[in-house]
């Protein structure tokens, strides 16, 4: 063994092992057919592309974590396990972080430079010991664990503080466990995250990939003391695990005496609430009982009264001294205040390259919603507000950081990447152009062509879907994709290619080729689809952020029929039914007392696009929630300003932190606005966090959904109830809630609390259908 203390000579180099893997993509997701044999060697090669069409296998020499791996529309990114991982697994010889301090503090000397160390370790002698950079590593086997040489001359070399993987026990509060207990402490089978059944939950493993959330495994998705499980018990929802510490201490964070990001990692010594409040102890319970305690949660460094933000909130807090006031932001100063440049463009369109562009579209060309910049779920990357501070990457906006042709943005899919937005340029840039109505055509890239075009843009003939010659291939078949209706040769999109449509070729030489499809003029947008594109306002009903005129055109009002006044809302499901709440009609039992109008951006409902409507019959639902049908006296005229909403299948559930949407007339407490159609966009809940005593203590019911801030700065109110609270799906809005209740309006710590349109789905369809 070598001594890190006295400079030896190199022995023989290391022979570098050829190793084989065998790849079944039918294990990753995307991947249609098994990859064939690759070489690699274990050195070089840590990740590898899967491109779907082409069926190719791309290796890399770089992770996410040391590179910026490239952009690829149809391309599949897999790592190996050990590149990803920040923790170490026994003495640390296979880790493959990025950490590169020491546990003292101080950086680690590069492996490959001399200064101010002559290393005896260097990545020419010791290759398959990963000496990249001045990454912490083993290369001697230090039963210690991973080190490094230190940048101070004084300190030849130290070791580092990385955290065991926690598969037999857990570091704080257990987010990071990955073990495979999955049964509670009272000795309960947990529920597969993946199911639905005994209980139905926010917690959908394809959406929190980073959760782990695998087989019935206890896991700590929301910032529990310890990691839980949802039981095989209907009479028990959840119930915490049995999880044992691990006995080494998890890596100290570097704290910041100033705000960076949401300041999950200030630790100064603040304890002042934004206005003025004295912060309470965190280790009292007086005069605010609460579960933030400092042995709830140890690696939170929650000393004294000091301001922090143990559960991933907007900003530091603290619970106050007022015992009127239960908690509040603190102010903190930020590290490094960079001025926000002014928005350059904010149109619906973009001008050249797009590059300039600052509206506010976030779905792309296949109507997939756009991942937050500053987020790294599902896809790591590298565009970053941080490294791109003049290209305005805020929220999930499309933008076009790097020059490319479009604006676009990474996805929330976990098998999309990236893809263009759905923007089209403006019209003085030169592009713009005249379709006739009745052309082969397509929306958007395509996904739902169907037309007869059998040839590529290069005028190649199409292959048969069906066919394997020449051209063999297993990924695109009328039997892997049967919704895609791969008829004969004619050109489809069955991958949602952000190019358009493409075919296989029967020219030996070319594998596929793109079709040329012209894209067709508007047409009408089906369910929850509006005319015209939504504001998107993360702002608040309570507080007047007034929608764009007829954005939400299944938005109904409902009225007294003799006077025309607005009480309540609801919402367009087909052309002659409207899904509200059932105390909307405690004024009444004759379904004569009430109208609807519809197509109107002003409570008053003077636009030329206002339509009005009698109801003929209302259905309360059976069991007594608080839903009801209401039937109109003939159907509506599906307008621009006037479109159904879609509905969601039966039972389905909103994921934990969905982004949706609710919108009404109600009340703005004296904010403005009043008279205009409003919007908020906000979080859902899941109820198993919307039930905790400081929320809504065990008030919400299983057939209903939270959706808010808990910080109270947006919510619905009188005279938004029976209203939509809708979701976007794939480029469309599906109705996921009616409102229904709350505790207040816009209350720190109590959301609003909505009807979950889902479960009542076989009622709804059974109603419309009889009547």
């Amino acid at each position: 063994m070598v001594a890190k203390q006295t400079v030896v000579s190199r022995g023989l180099p290391v022979l570098r092992t050829l190793v084989i893997f065998v790849l079944n993509c039918d294990l990753f997701p995307g991947a249609d057919t098994t990859c064939d044999f690759l070489n690699m060697t274990l050195l070089f090669q840590v990740a590898f592309l899967f491109t779907v069409k082409e069926q190719q296998c791309i290796t890399l020499k770089e992770n996410t974590k040391t590179a910026a791996v490239f952009r690829k529309a149809g391309a599949i990114l897999f790592e190996k396990r050990m590149y990803l991982l920040e923790c170490r697994i026994g003495i640390g010889v296979d880790y493959r972080g990025t950490e590169s301090k020491t546990q003292n503090g101080v950086l680690c000397q590069k492996w490959a430079e001399n200064s101010p160390h002559i290393p005896n370790f260097k990545p020419s002698a010791y290759p398959n010991a990963s000496l990249e950079e001045n990454y912490c590593r083993n290369p001697d086997r230090d039963p210690r664990g991973p080190w490094c040489y230190t940048t101070n001359p004084e300190i030849r070399f130290d070791f580092c503080n990385i955290p065991e993987c926690e598969d037999e026990c857990m570091h704080c509060s257990g987010e990071n466990y990955r073990g495979k207990v999955s049964t509670t402490e009272s000795g309960v089978t947990c529920q597969a995250w993946a199911s639905q059944e005994p209980h139905t939950h926010g917690y959908i493993p394809s959406k929190f990939p980073e959760k782990n959330l695998i087989s019935n495994y206890c896991r700590n998705p929301d910032g529990e003391p310890r990691p839980w499980c949802f039981t095989s018990l209907l009479t028990k929802r959840w119930e915490f695990c049995n999880i044992p510490r691990c006995a080494t201490s998890p890596p100290a964070i570097t704290g910041q005496q100033c705000l960076v990001g949401n300041g999950e990692d200030y630790r100064g010594n603040v304890g002042v609430t934004e206005s003025g409040k004295t912060c309470q102890s965190w280790a009292s319970q007086e005069p605010h009982a609460h579960g933030r305690t400092p042995e709830n949660y140890p690696c939170k460094d929650l000393k004294a009264n000091y301001c922090r933000n143990p559960d991933g909130e907007t900003k530091p807090w603290c619970y106050t001294a007022d015992s009127s006031t239960r908690w509040e932001y603190c102010n903190i100063a930020k590290c490094d205040d960079v001025p926000q440049q002014v928005p350059q463009q904010v149109d619906d369109c973009y001008y050249d390259n797009g590059s300039s562009y600052r509206g506010t579209t976030a779905v792309t060309t296949t109507g997939k919603k756009c991942q937050a910049w500053a987020s790294m779920r599902p896809h790591r990357h590298s565009k970053t507000p941080s490294a791109f501070p003049h290209a305005d990457l805020r929220r999930n906006y499309c933008r076009n950081p790097e020059g490319d042709t479009a604006p676009w943005c990474y996805t929330i899919h976990p098998d999309t990447r990236w893809e263009y937005c759905n923007l089209k340029k403006c019209a003085n840039s030169g592009t713009s152009q005249t379709l006739t109505p009745n052309m082969d055509c397509r929306v958007g890239s395509g996904r739902d062509y169907h037309g007869h075009i059998a040839t590529t843009v290069n005028g190649r003939t199409c292959q048969e879907w069906q066919s394997q010659v020449p051209h063999e291939h297993t990924s695109f078949t009328p039997e892997t994709h049967p919704r895609s209706r791969l008829e004969k040769n004619y050109c489809r999109n069955p991958d949602g290619d952000t190019n358009g449509p493409w075919c296989y070729t029967t020219d030996t030489n070319k594998i596929w080729d793109y079709c040329d499809v012209p894209q067709c003029p508007a047409s009408d947008a089906g369910c929850g689809k509006a005319k015209y594109p939504p504001l998107l306002c993360f702002g608040r009903i309570v507080g007047g952020c007034v929608s764009k005129p007829h954005s939400w055109p299944w938005q109904i009002s409902l009225r007294v029929r003799y006077n025309n006044f607005h009480f309540c809302g609801g919402t367009l499901i087909q052309p002659q039914w409207v899904l509200t709440a059932t105390h909307c009609l405690d004024r009444s039992p004759n379904p004569t007392f009430y109208k609807v109008s519809l197509g109107l951006h002003t409570e008053a409902g003077l636009e030329p696009s206002t339509q009005h409507r009698n109801v003929e019959k209302i259905f309360k639902e059976p069991s007594r929630a608080d839903i009801a049908l209401l039937k109109l006296s003939s159907p509506v005229k599906i307008t621009n300003e006037v479109i159904p909403v879609c509905l969601p299948s039966a039972n389905t559930v909103v994921a934990d932190g969905a982004e949706c949407y609710v919108t009404g007339w109600g009340d703005t407490k004296g904010t403005g606005g009043d008279g205009l159609l409003k919007e908020t966009g906000f979080p859902v809940i899941e109820n198993k966090v919307c039930n905790r005593p400081e929320f809504l203590n065990n008030r919400v019911r299983n057939h209903e959904l939270c959706a808010g801030n808990i910080d109270g700065v947006s919510d619905s109110c009188q005279g938004d109830s029976g209203g939509p609270l809708v979701c976007e799906e794939e480029g469309r809005y599906v109705l996921h809630g009616v409102t229904s209740w709350g505790l207040g309006c816009a209350r720190p710590m109590k959301p609003g609390v909505y009807v979950r349109v889902s479960h009542f789905i076989p009622w709804i369809i059974r109603t419309m259908s009889n009547n």
